[in-house]
């Protein structure tokens, strides 16, 4: 249970303090649910594993099944993801929960890919101090990022061969059923990207993802700008792809946003990247996030897992599984790369920002895989990837 904290104790416990955000939900959700579902929140944790870019607590929460007390009482567990304070250099300049909580409910109704129930969505900061996203918590192991599962010592780099072929097929299953949806199937336009600094431009839900990125590239490195992005977005923008079908993409589609039973997908998380795209957007992410994990740790002269998600292999069973061809996944890999290094250059500024860092005089260096931009570039990288 958590215990609601008194003036008169004299805490001074910042709003983002677990126990204290338990407290405030647990007020919260009495004035949703009724003082007579008593409910009692409890467990309160953070989760120690992946990701960065919203706070997320994880609790339990106890009711009264029917408001009369003496008849049993309900548990269910909760995962409970904030909005970021916006004063601590948050990764992405706006967070659409909202948007979040439309994409899980169409994936759910109009797929077979398993995403978590959406229990509540508060627009509201006043609860919390921030708007916030409730989703029923689902058990299952995630490839952790830190240290990466491709360093070894963790459940996924102890698999056998023959499991990682079913997690491989797993995921790329999982990613093929998202993609059933498209703009004929469901009103999406909830998706269209917002501007950042001016007018999304372009034709084709492609050119507007690619405009929508070039602009986060903009605004993130305004004060600094990055040498190495302009060029990466600079090469992509004139060796851009014709024209391809939009789908719903998931946009960070990598393993470490999914849960695994037995090597298989559980569920599907982080949707704030969703977007209307072509699926090689997905496909490249899904590929690139491997490569920019096993790039890391073949550069520390350990094996990792080179034989997992091989551009080959992922569009082999993804086109086996759709009927439907996949474009060349090169130029979406380097496009994944470029985003990707948008992002790091973000969380670079995130870590000088909270003293884990110091302030390079070259702001290029904030990018912690700047030598695979730099390589690719040059047309040198592609060389040292498995087929």
């Amino acid at each position: 249970m958590v215990e609601i904290p008194d003036a008169s104790d004299g805490l001074t416990t910042s709003s983002r303090d677990p126990l204290v955000l338990g407290a405030r939900f647990q007020n919260w959700l009495s004035a949703v649910l009724g003082d007579a579902a008593n409910p009692v929140v409890s467990d309160v944790s953070t989760p120690s594993g992946n990701g960065m870019s919203s706070e997320t607590l994880l609790l339990s929460v106890s009711t009264e099944p029917d408001g009369t007390e003496g008849t049993g009482r309900m548990v269910r567990r909760y995962v409970v993801r904030l909005e970021p304070e916006q004063d601590k250099c948050p990764v992405f300049p706006r967070y659409d929960l909202a948007m979040q909580a439309r994409v899980m409910d169409v994936v759910a109704r109009l797929t077979d890919a398993p995403v978590p129930t959406v229990a509540f969505h508060e627009p509201s900061s006043s609860p919390l101090g921030a708007p916030f996203l409730v989703m029923e918590r689902v058990d299952g192991l995630v490839p952790p990022d830190i240290l990466p599962y491709t360093f070894g010592d963790c459940w996924l780099s102890d698999a056998t061969e023959d499991q990682l072929d079913r997690l491989e097929q797993s995921t790329v299953a999982t990613l093929a059923a998202i993609h059933a949806v498209t703009i004929d199937s469901e009103d999406v336009n909830f998706l269209t990207p917002q501007p950042l600094i001016g007018p999304i431009q372009g034709e084709t839900a492609l050119e507007r993802h690619f405009d929508w990125w070039d602009q986060y590239r903009r605004w993130a490195t305004a004060d600094r700008p990055s040498p190495i992005l302009t060029a990466g977005f600079e090469w992509l923008a004139d060796h851009r792809p014709h024209n391809h079908e939009a789908r719903l993409s998931w946009g960070d589609s990598r393993i470490g946003n999914l849960l695994y039973v037995d090597h298989q997908v559980r569920a599907v998380l982080d949707w704030e990247m969703a977007s209307a795209a072509p699926v090689e957007v997905d496909l490249g992410w899904l590929t690139y996030m491997h490569r920019f994990f096993q790039d890391m740790t073949e550069d520390m002269g350990m094996p990792g897992l080179p034989g997992l998600l091989t551009t080959s292999s992922v569009i082999g069973r993804y086109q086996a599984i759709t009927g439907r061809p996949v474009d060349d996944l090169r130029w979406y890999q380097m496009y994944a790369a470029m985003r990707h290094g948008v992002i790091m250059r973000r969380v670079g500024e995130r870590a000088v920002l909270h003293g884990q860092a110091q302030t390079p005089d070259d702001p290029d260096d904030l990018i912690i895989h700047r030598s695979t931009l730099e390589a690719m570039l040059a047309g040198t990288y592609w060389d040292r990837l498995p087929a």
